[in-house]
């Protein structure tokens, strides 16, 4: 089972669904335009820096607007992935790039519209998502005012900001990872001083 490829499959479904114009938990994005981010960040590394280093968003903005306007192509894009030449054309390689990033962007679609629900536990998927809790949680959350522990049930503890006094964070692998990647749609529960869970909540969380 490969969870990224299976999310994938699962988000290019969903956008197809829901349509170009549907809401996103991506602020300023609609469908058509995390579509065109995917493909921006899986086939052009001429443009992609331009996600992480603002002097070159410009660039990776006009890219991703050119994609995002190719509907329903784009979508396919999306759906047969990167070409071989890219490193995460690689199953190893796509394994560790892709499972939180296909994942996440998949709940952002779901979580964006009315009514929705986490879906039931897998444990293939939540053993890959807890992976990437451990690989990433630290880095969006590197300015938490406080400790953060995250704990699942089942896969263990871990520590992703080291500090006193501190939260722990209870739930899926799932809710986890987005809570730690900015997300405000989760279902987790927070032990420790109220005012400290309020400003971990509050706190700006993204790599």
């Amino acid at each position: 089972m490969r969870v990224d490829l299976d999310e994938r499959a699962l988000l290019c479904d969903l956008m197809l669904e829901y349509g170009p114009d549907a809401p996103t938990l991506c602020e300023g994005w609609a469908v058509r335009d995390l579509a065109g981010h995917l493909v921006l960040r899986e086939r052009r590394p001429d443009a992609a820096p331009g996600v992480l280093i603002p002097a070159l968003r410009g660039r990776a903005d006009r890219v991703q607007n050119e994609y995002a306007a190719r509907w329903p192509e784009v979508v396919n894009l999306v759906r047969t992935g990167p070409p071989r030449w890219m490193p995460t054309s690689l199953p190893s390689v796509g394994k560790v790039a892709n499972t939180a990033e296909f994942f996440v962007h998949h709940e952002d679609v779901r979580r964006a519209q009315q009514g929705w629900r986490p879906r039931p536990a897998d444990a293939e998927r939540d053993r890959a998502l807890w992976g990437a809790v451990g690989r990433m949680a630290w880095l969006p959350l590197r300015k938490a005012p406080c400790g953060v522990r995250m704990h699942a049930e089942g896969h263990g503890e871990i520590v992703a900001r080291k500090g006193t006094p501190s939260v722990r964070i209870d739930g899926a692998p799932g809710e986890l990872l987005l809570f730690a990647l900015g997300r405000d749609q989760y279902q987790l529960d927070f032990e420790g001083d109220p005012d400290l869970v309020r400003a971990l909540t509050s706190s700006e969380r993204k790599l």
